[in-house]
Order: structure tokens, then sequence, then C-alpha cells
């Protein structure tokens, strides 16, 4: 490849890059609307979630297009090679989170217009704050190639799948208790499974963070098992920057003797004077 070339690919790679977190901020978005929509009944926040699942699928549709395209015309190897696949693995997930929040908006909606009695829905509130955190922190983790924070996101969903199967055991409760709320706890249950499900994938997510990063597949061996290869991989990566490092300062920095030396006058040579009269 010519130097034209090279720039031509990168721009390329980074505007893949921005339109995929581009489209991370719609499912962020989305994700906060849907909350809203259940909490008040929002009917434009109902919209805006509407018009940003529709992004999101055009999103995905151009991305994958032009990593297709990228692939067979680039040919790329190493990491700008895992970048692209993993894109491609990602922008499935994030995908079906957009389905997953747009799911909990139609929900909350119907909730609201059938003026269902009324259902506690503050645990719910809660795992979207934690999911939304998983979400951001995936996007972080891509952004600045982070696989320590993505190794976290990994960790996380197992925080994530207890509280939102405490919020169904809470839901259980209230319809043996009071029978009228079945249909409200019913979709309120729904809603909290999807919650689960985006958490499940930002985890997929993040681990194609980690496989973009170290190269490394992650995927079915459990958060330990990420931490530990994360851990062992930033661990190479800084004993081999750190001879590196050691042999700059040495060349940046004279030694003291040879410093001190090169100050120093050579007296072993003294001029004597000349003779004031010539024989």
């Amino acid at each position: 490849m010519n130097d034209h070339t090279y720039k031509q690919f990168d721009i390329e790679l980074d505007e893949i890059r921005s339109d995929f977190l581009q489209m991370g901020g719609c499912v962020q978005s989305m994700i906060a609307d849907a909350m809203e929509v259940l909490a008040t009944g929002d009917a434009e926040c109902f919209e805006r979630v509407k018009e940003n699942e529709k992004q999101v699928n055009q999103l995905e549709l151009d991305i994958d297009d032009r990593i297709t395209t990228m692939l067979a015309r680039r040919q790329p190897l190493g990491f700008d090679l895992r970048l692209l696949l993993a894109v491609t693995k990602m922008l499935t997930d994030m995908e079906r989170c957009g389905d997953e929040a747009e799911r909990i908006a139609v929900l909350g909606r119907r909730m609201h217009e059938d003026a269902q009695k009324f259902v506690p829905e503050m645990e719910l509130q809660h795992v979207a704050t934690a999911v939304l955190g998983m979400l951001h922190d995936v996007m972080d983790s891509f952004a600045r190639h982070d696989s320590v924070l993505a190794a976290s996101v990994v960790r996380g969903d197992k925080k994530v799948d207890k509280e939102w199967k405490a919020a169904m055991r809470g839901l259980i409760t209230y319809m043996i208790e009071d029978p009228r709320m079945i249909t409200g706890s019913i979709d309120l249950m729904l809603m909290s499974r999807s919650l689960g499900r985006i958490g499940d994938h930002c985890k997929n997510m993040a681990e194609r963070v980690i496989f973009m990063v170290h190269g490394k597949d992650v995927r079915h061996q459990g958060a330990k098992a990420a931490e530990r290869l994360v851990k062992k991989a930033t661990r190479h990566i800084s004993a081999m920057q750190a001879p590196t490092s050691a042999a700059t300062e040495s060349i940046s920095t004279p030694d003291a003797t040879t410093a001190a030396d090169a100050s120093t006058p050579d007296v072993s040579q003294e001029v004597k004077p000349e003779s004031g009269s010539q024989s």
C-alpha cells in the first residue's frame, strides 16, 4: 500500500469507530427514555425510542456493509483485523440492546394507557441504572482499548443478574398478595428480563473488546478467567516496555563519571611558560 492508501484506510477505520460509538449513544438514550416511559408514560420519550430504534437498525446495516468491503479490499492484519471482527460481532449485541429497550418502552406505555394498577417499579429503575453503567463502560473500554475496564464489565454482569432476578421474586410476591396486580406485575417481569438481556449483551461486547486488544477469546470462560487473562497480558506488555524505557534513559542520561571527566581539565600535560629570551 502507498501512503495515500494507508491514510484512506485509517480514515475508514476511524469512521467505523465513530459510527459504532454513535450507535451505542443511541442505545443508551433508548434505555433511559424507556425507563422514563415506564415511570411517567411520557409520549415524547416513547416516540424518541421508536426513532432511535430506526437509527440503530440503519447504523447496524451501514457499518456491517462497510466492514465487509474493508475486509475484502484492504485485507487488514493484526489489531486492525481484530477491531473489525470485534465490531462485526458487537453490532448484533448492540442492536439487540436497542430491541430490548424498545420492548420496555412499549410495555411501559401500555401499562399507562390501560391504567393498570400501580406496581412499584423502583427495583427495575435500580437494575436499569446498573445496566446503563455497564453499557457506558463497554463503550468507554472500546474507545480507549481498555481491557481492564472491559473485564470489570464481564464481572458486573453477575451483579446485574442477581438484581433482576431479585426484582422478579419481588414481583411474584406482589402477585400472590394482590391478584389485581397480576397483569402489571407480568409486564414488569418482562421488562426485568429485558434489562437482564441487555446486561448479557454488554458482557458479550466486553468480551469482544478483550479479544480486540489482546487477541484472546474469553467467551464461556467466566469473569475470573477474563480478569486473569487481562492481568497476565497487561503484565507482559509492561515487562516488554520496561527494557525499552531503561535503554532510552541510559542513552538520554550520560554516566556521572563520564560527565565529570568531561568537565575536568586535563592537568597531566601542563603547558610550560615560554622563556623570555632566546640564545
